[in-house]
């Protein structure tokens, strides 16, 4: 922290460097400004092609172990993983009417044309994979549920409910109150004919223009869950982010205005951000990416970040204007002050960012790259073009004038801020700062992993698709969270005595965990068929050693219940939800039984359906949380300590962020906010970007200590020349996302609410705990005269 430190060879490099890219800039001024101009206009024609791109395979941990298993057999376990359920409800009855089941055939019919439904695993009362077996006198006896030549009349009325009962589909595909049936959809993630990738948002606006508004009527009552729908409404909120984006560039617009009083710099700088956004985007789209849920977010933050940085050129380029120099020596004076610490804190920024990388899931990944580009790009227009604009447009009268009236205040708050250099004083905020670290690490110990509601909570709890959810789980046995263990054995042995045994008591033991509502397999429907032929007697309802009768009951299965080469069985474990505690209990259970039980002919291998997908995703997020922390928390450190050479500073910048760090995960507690997908890019956001402050702060502050300035004149120095525009900093990045709360999308509203917390707190951090942190760590900076 010495005042020698700008003698230091490394500095000079630094400041050659800032002084040759200030001698080429301002000396090429028309060439820059036409290379701008025309990558504006590239960019601008690739950002409008830029298209909605989500899939099943983004959204989830794709190498880890559990999705590879998962993907390995993706072909048979299709109707237990990425599914839509249509249920079709008579709120004024039950299903046993002919308007009823006519109604029921036409959206089944529907569904089958619908592109991206796969046609030969749906299933409806109405399809022919959907069936009912009985054992008479006469042997074995089955049935489609709807029979032939269904007129409507009260005998085929009699013989359809005798086929639901027969069939053993109550609680699956008809509700226990018999008031609703379900039609079941296992989706194609690509189109066989096209080798289209599916596209969620139009697959979503299908299901509920040809059916939920084409046949909910009073009489009928449509519900649909499933993943797609998920993504489409996902997709279908985030078109309100148009809404949420103008809110912000209005309020950006205002708060520049209000506080430089210059039209020119205000228009500049809203120009400048807005083809920041314009070259992300177009970015983005030659890089091959598109838009999902979670990256659609990210034009907001780069709006937000280069309008917060700008907020330095602008206050710089007035305070230079107003000491006498002509637009062309203040701008170059504003480019040589900004350009090095304006560089280190954007570089942090991408840090942040980049290091969501380590999170091995599609979105996430998208999102890093996005916002790393993004932060690129704000370094090439907020550091060389709207310097280069301000040269020709500098400041209004208007604002000189502001800037004469700020210049000649009483700065009544910078005098009481700059009081926290004093020793005493200082002292007290270290205190304060260590009980509020240690309050919230007490709050945040109850922090959990992964989702915390039941449904979908990246949407709002009153939202369409969760009163669908709560609907399912009201009215059916089956859960619609379901987690799959894959049992492989040699080829032809999945329905073997040895196989049937361990999975039976593999079944039994997972009933008799908490949270587990029941489970099924191809066993469970062997017993009930070895039974049926025998009478239906319950002695019967078991596995039998002998082959002949195993393998008659095999064969009268569906074939979803096993592979094509019968190595595989699936065995279906039914959960009442997918809370974080809920699948940890079941993977604990499963991977307990499979090392007491696996052998080389035999393994229990997790995990499909999309509860056992939620656990790999959970376990990704734990696992990648501390290992991102530890890289946001390094890289930044490393960079500022390169920047300012002195671990006292790195400590006095660094503490504020972690202690904000904590606050926020203390926060998500108290909320009952779990780290998942939406949530955990917010700590390595507000920590890359938070740093900008104490980088701003520190690069004035060392300034003047460097003018030989005692500890506390030095602060008050920087909090008048520089405190306003780095509140103003933190305001306008609180404003960028405080919009996102009102999103019809929780995990949108969520993002946006931790994030203001974090830039706010970041914020009033670094105004307070950076000079007290230095006060205490360099007590000789307050002894001089």
């Amino acid at each position: 922290m010495s005042t020698e430190r700008p003698a230091k060879e490394s500095h000079k490099m630094i400041a050659a460097i800032a002084k040759f890219c200030e001698s080429v800039l301002f000396k090429n001024r028309i060439p820059f400004l036409l290379f701008f101009l025309i990558t504006s206009l590239y960019l601008g024609y690739q950002a409008a092609q830029l298209k909605p791109d989500a899939s099943f395979q983004k959204m989830v941990p794709a190498s880890h172990p559990y999705i590879a298993n998962y993907l390995k057999y993706e072909n048979e376990l299709r109707p237990l993983g990425n599914v839509v359920r249509i249920v079709v409800e008579n709120p004024k009855g039950d299903i046993y009417s002919k308007e009823y089941l006519d109604t029921l055939k036409k959206i089944t019919d529907e569904v089958f044309y619908i592109s991206g439904v796969d046609r030969g695993n749906l299933k409806s009362l109405w399809t022919p994979n959907v069936m009912w077996y009985e054992v008479t006198e006469e042997g074995m006896v089955a049935g489609h549920i709807v029979p032939e030549g269904f007129d409507g009349s009260p005998e085929k009325l009699d013989e359809v409910r005798t086929n639901i009962v027969r069939s053993g589909r109550i609680g699956s595909l008809v509700a226990n109150d018999h008031k609703s049936t379900i039609i079941l959809a296992p989706l194609l993630e690509t189109d066989p004919k096209t080798g289209q990738k599916l596209d969620y948002g139009q697959f979503s606006d299908n299901l509920e223009v040809k059916i939920r508004q084409k046949y909910e009527s009073e009489h009928i009552k449509i519900h649909i869950t499933g993943f797609a729908k998920i993504v489409g409404d996902l997709i279908h909120g985030s078109k309100a982010i148009a809404v949420f984006f103008a809110i912000t560039f209005v309020l950006a617009l205002v708060v520049l205005f209000v506080y430089s009083r210059c039209w020119r710099s205000t228009l500049a700088t809203i120009l400048c951000c807005s083809l920041a956004v314009i070259w992300q985007m177009g970015l983005v789209r030659l890089l091959g990416y598109g838009l999902n849920p979670y990256s659609i977010l990210v034009p907001f933050l780069t709006f937000a970040i280069g309008v917060s940085h700008a907020v330095q050129n602008i206050n710089t380029m007035a305070f230079e204007r107003y000491s006498g120099k002509s637009n062309m020596e203040a701008a170059r004076t504003t480019f040589s002050l900004l350009f090095i610490p304006g560089t280190i804190a954007l570089l942090c920024d991408a840090v942040g960012f980049s290091t969501l990388l380590v999170i091995d899931i599609g979105v996430i990944r998208e999102l890093a790259i996005g916002s790393s580009v993004g932060v690129l790009v704000i370094i090439l227009t907020k550091m060389f073009l709207l310097p280069l604009m301000m040269s020709y447009v500098g400041v209004t009268d208007a604002c000189l004038k502001h800037q004469a009236k700020r210049a000649n205040g009483t700065h009544a708050l910078a005098h009481v801020l700059s009081r926290v250099t004093e020793p005493s004083i200082a002292k007290l905020a270290v205190v304060a700062a260590v009980l509020i670290f240690g309050v919230a690490s007490y709050l945040a110990r109850d922090l959990k992993i992964g989702d915390l509601d039941p449904g979908s909570p990246e949407l709002r709890v009153n939202s369409r698709y969760n009163q669908d959810s709560a609907f399912v789980v009201a009215n059916y046995a089956t859960s619609p969270d379901v987690f799959v263990t894959m049992v492989t054995t040699n080829k032809d042995e999945c329905g073997s005595y040895p196989v049937a045994s361990a999975v039976q008591r593999f079944q039994w033991q997972m009933e008799n965990v908490e949270g587990v509502e029941s489970s099924a397999s191809l066993f469970t429907g062997m017993k009930r068929v070895i039974s049926a032929s025998n009478g239906g007697n319950l002695k019967w309802s078991a596995i039998s050693r002998d082959k002949f009768i195993s393998n008659a009951a095999h064969r009268t299965l569906p074939s979803e219940l096993y592979n094509n080469d019968c190595s595989m069985v699936p065995v279906m474990i039914f959960l009442s939800d997918h809370k974080a505690e809920t699948l940890t209990r079941v993977v604990s259970a499963v991977e307990k039984f499979a090392t007491e039980n696996d052998t080389k002919d035999m393994q229990f291998k997790m995990a499909a359906g999309n509860a056992g997908i939620e656990a790999a995703t959970n376990m990704v997020i734990k696992k990648a949380e501390r290992q991102m922390l530890l890289l946001v928390y390094g890289i930044v450190a490393l960079l500022v300590l390169w920047e300012f050479r002195s671990w006292r500073v790195t400590v006095a910048i660094m503490v504020p962020l972690y202690i904000t760090s904590v606050l926020c995960e203390a926060i998500m507690a108290q909320l009952g906010l779990g780290v998942k997908v939406a949530t955990l890019p917010v700590i390595a956001l507000g920590v890359g970007i938070g740093v900008d402050y104490g980088i701003y702060i520190y690069n004035r502050l060392e300034h003047f200590l460097n003018q030989g300035m005692p500890l506390k004149k030095a602060y008050f120095e920087t909090l008048k020349t520089t405190g306003t525009a780095i509140i103003l900093t933190g305001v306008m990045l609180a404003l960028g996302v405080l919009t996102w709360v009102f999103s019809d999308i929780k995990f949108q509203a969520d993002m946006g609410l931790l994030l203001t917390f974090m830039f706010l707190w970041n914020m009033i951090g670094a105004i307070v705990m950076i000079p007290a942190l230095v006060a205490v760590l360099t007590p000789s900076l307050n002894q001089r005269q």
